[in-house]
This record gives C-alpha cells, sequence and structure tokens, in this order.
C-alpha cells in the first residue's frame, strides 16, 4: 500500500500566483500510548495573499501516509506542500517507517501513531484537525476517526480516558481498502509476501527501510468498512482512481455504501494508487473541501 512502484507518478504543477509567507517547520519525536516513538514534523501554513482563496485560519491536516512512506519521502513532502495553502500540516512516519521506532502492523496500532500526531496538532494551537491518509493511511484514518469519535466504539480498545484531544473534525481516505486480507491483484499478492514471509520482511527491512512486526493481527482488528459507520457525524470523505492497480472500485464503493448519508465518495478518472497519484488539482481539492467541513 503505497510502495513507489504504485500507480501514476503526479509531478508538481504548483505555482504560486501571488506573493506567499512561510514559517519555519518543527521536527520532533513524539510517544505513542504504547511507548512508540514518532518521528513528526510541523510545517506552519503558507500565508497566500490571495482575496479569492479562503484564510487557513485555526486548521491543521494531519498526514497519514501509505505502506513503505515516511515522512522525508518526496511524495509525502509533496502532499504537505499541496496541502499548505490551507492550514498547517503534520506529517509524520507511522511505527517501523523511517526514523520512527517500533514494527509496522500494517495498519493496527498504527491508530495510536496517528492519534499522538493529532494531540501534537492540538497542542501546537489548533482546533480544527483533518486527518488525510493514503492507502495504509487510509485504512487507518478510517478506524482512527471510529476509534476516537463520539459513537464509544473505541472504548474497549483505547479506554475512554484515552480520546482526549485525539479526535479529528473531518476525515480524507485516498486509496484505501474496505477490506482486509485481499489479495486480488498482483500487487497485493507482493505485498502479502512481504508482510508474512521472513525473506519478505527482510527485503522490506533493507530495501524499503519498513521494518514488519513478524506476529500476525491477534485479535483482528476491526476492518475499514466496519469502522465506517462509527465516524458518523464527522465530515467523511472518500477518493479512489478508477486505475488502482491495489484495491478495485469495489472497494470505496463499499466504504461509501457503509457510510451512507454522511460520506462523499469522489471516483477520480485516470487516477492510479495513492499519494504517487494524487495530482496537486486533486489535492486543492482536497484541502478545499476539508477547509470547508472541519469544524
Amino acid at each position: 500500500m503505497g510502495a513507489g512502484t504504485a500507480g501514476h507518478v503526479a509531478r508538481s504543477t504548483v505555482r504560486p500566483n501571488s506573493e506567499t509567507t512561510r514559517r519555519t517547520p518543527m521536527r520532533t519525536f513524539l510517544h505513542t500510548d504504547d511507548g512508540v516513538t514518532i518521528d513528526s514534523v510541523y510545517d506552519p501554513a503558507v500565508v497566500v495573499y490571495d482575496a479569492s482563496r479562503p484564510p487557513a485560519g485555526d486548521l491543521a491536516f494531519v498526514v497519514a501516509h501509505g505502506f513503505t512512506g515516511d515522512v522525508d519521502k518526496p511524495h509525502v513532502r509533496r502532499v504537505a506542500e499541496a496541502l499548505a495553502p490551507h492550514g498547517a500540516v503534520v506529517t509524520f512516519s507511522f511505527r517501523g517507517h523511517g526514523a520512527s521506532g517500533g514494527r509496522s502492523t500494517v495498519g493496527d496500532r498504527e491508530v495510536l501513531d496517528l492519534a499522538a500526531a493529532v494531540r501534537w496538532a492540538r497542542e501546537l494551537g489548533h482546533t480544527r484537525v483533518a486527518t488525510v491518509g493514503f492507502s495504509m493511511g487510509g485504512s487507518v484514518v478510517l478506524r482512527h476517526a471510529a476509534l476516537y469519535g463520539r459513537s464509544g466504539v473505541g472504548d474497549a480498545e483505547i479506554g475512554s480516558s484515552g480520546r482526549g484531544g485525539a479526535g479529528t473534525d473531518a476525515v480524507v481516505s485516498v486509496s484505501a481498502p474496505a477490506r482486509w486480507y485481499y489479495r486480488g491483484t498482483p500487487r497485493m499478492r507482493r505485498l502479502h509476501w512481504l508482510v508474512t514471509r521472513p525473506e519478505g520482511r527482510l527485503v522490506s527491512r533493507y530495501g524499503l527501510r519498513t521494518r514488519i512486526h513478524h506476529r500476525g493481527w491477534d485479535p483482528v482488528p476491526m476492518s475499514p468498512v466496519q469502522a465506517v459507520p462509527h465516524i458518523a457525524p464527522t465530515p467523511l470523505l472518500i477518493v479512489h482512481g478508477d486505475v488502482d492497480g491495489y484495491f478495485p472500485l469495489d472497494h470505496p464503493r463499499m466504504l461509501a455504501d457503509a457510510a451512507g448519508d454522511h460520506g462523499e465518495l469522489w471516483l477520480e478518472p485516470g487516477m492510479g494508487h495513492a499519494e504517487h497519484a494524487a495530482a496537486d488539482d486533486l489535492l486543492a481539492r482536497i484541502g478545499d473541501w476539508a477547509a470547508g467541513r472541519a469544524g
């Protein structure tokens, strides 16, 4: 999910049309509720002097990358740059990725990483937070919104006292799976080999800088499609390319059906998979959508 070979590589087309200013980014290690250190970067909003664009205000985006990504990967930095005119941006490396600690659980315990990043955004003064996830990160933002929302579905998993400050005000899930253990495409069969086989985990560790936990899920976490009904009333946007090489269109349609009236579905013509395939005009539309829906 989100590996470098996935989908179409969208080249940047962002060009400033008006004067902009930008403050210095901030980098730190956050600590999750289960004690994992998470490499994280905060980019303040780009101030755009353009009367046609709504002000960034108090909004922060928290970006959840795909499997094998990390905070320093060019495609993650490009997403941050594209969203910055709409609000501040927090990016981070999931556990087992890049300089973060721990080992990847491929979408399970990663909700704790996202919760730590959301809390940091709020500690920095942002009263509105939108989570934007890609591929594996897309499944994580869905589960996070359900577990840390007001439905109470996450009480058994995270404890009701662990929810404070970690909830989101809008959710954008891009190129996410609807269900676990999907192997219906060649790319997903290769990914399962990486995750489940010792030799695959060695390739992932030394070739992709991604350290994968050797133990399988026990218990199996709530799937994205099971999580979606518990997200309401938080606004939800599901984005998927119609030539995605990992997850065909039945995945976003399952998620949209589970969301009912509180979710929106954008099927993007000609788009492949995850961050690499998300063109700058799509990221700008996502920024506009979140700015109008969060809080």
